[in-house]
């Protein structure tokens, strides 16, 4: 799904509906290979964050494939790197760096969870765009 079918998907729900589904979306986060299990260095830890999220950016300008640490005990936390996760990976370079930064919002979940947890997503993506950006020079 693009990131305006998955803006689409939660703003034609009810609030309650709509944090009933980003639920889900923290259940379908795949876990990170064992690699990275093994070598935590792998991955860069977001601050923004309250709960300990760690992403890594691996790949060319062509294919960029995305790898998200999130305790499971943090469902909302989860749930937002499952819907980066949906949006940017196996993306091209491009297609990532034109997402926009106003993609959080979009979801229409800013009312109905804490400013906190919202900027915690901003970190998640202003990572995957840096970190995609590095990749593409």
């Amino acid at each position: 799904m693009n990131y305006q079918e998955v803006a689409e998907e939660f703003t034609s729900l009810s609030d309650s509906d709509r944090l009933q589904l980003l639920l889900e979306y923290a259940d379908d986060l795949p876990e990170p290979p064992a690699r990275f299990g093994e070598n935590p260095e792998l991955m860069e830890r977001v601050e923004e964050c309250q709960a300990p999220v760690f992403i890594a950016v691996e790949g060319d300008s062509d294919r960029v494939e995305l790898f998200f640490s999130a305790p499971r005990e943090a469902p909302t936390t989860r749930g937002f790197a499952s819907v980066l996760n949906t949006v940017c990976n196996l993306r091209s370079a491009q297609e990532i760096l034109d997402l926009t930064d106003d993609f959080p919002s979009m979801l229409g979940l800013d009312k109905l969870i804490s400013p906190l947890r919202v900027r915690g997503m901003r970190g998640m993506l202003f990572r995957i765009k840096r970190k995609t950006r590095e990749l593409a020079a």
